[in-house]
C-alpha cells in the first residue's frame, strides 16, 4: 500500500466506522500517547528497563502502526499529502546532510 492509499483508507474508515475525526488537538495528544507506547517497548526490549507482565503483550509493529495511523489522520485533517511531504523532506535531507554524516567520526566503524 502506498502512503496515499493509506491516507485514503484511513479517511474512509474514519468517515464510516469511526464516525468522524477527533479534533486535531485530541489527535496530537493521542499521537503523543502512541509514541509513548513505542518508547515503553523500546526501553524494555532494547534498553535497560525491566518489563512487567503487561508489557509482554505489547507488539512493536502494532504500536508503530498506531503511530502511523494517527500521524496520517493529522495529515488528512490538515490537508497534507504525506507522499509530497516525504519527497520534499528527502530533498531537504539530501541537500543539508549530503556530507554531514560521512564526516561524523562517531559514525565511523
Amino acid at each position: 500500500m502506498t502512503i496515499q492509499e493509506a491516507q485514503e483508507k484511513i479517511d474512509s474508515w474514519i468517515n464510516t466506522t469511526g464516525v468522524r475525526y477527533f479534533s486535531e488537538l485530541t489527535n496530537m495528544a493521542i499521537l503523543t500517547e502512541e509514541v509513548g507506547e513505542v518508547a515503553r517497548i523500546m526501553a524494555r526490549k532494547y534498553g535497560d528497563q525491566s518489563a512487567k507482565e503487561s508489557d509482554n503483550k505489547m507488539l512493536l509493529a502494532d504500536e508503530l502502526a498506531d503511530v502511523m495511523w494517527v500521524l496520517l489522520c493529522i495529515a488528512n485533517q490538515t490537508g497534507i499529502d504525506m507522499t509530497v511531504a516525504l519527497e520534499k523532506n528527502f530533498e531537504k535531507k539530501n541537500i543539508r546532510d549530503a556530507q554531514r554524516h560521512h564526516n561524523n567520526p562517531k559514525l565511523k566503524s
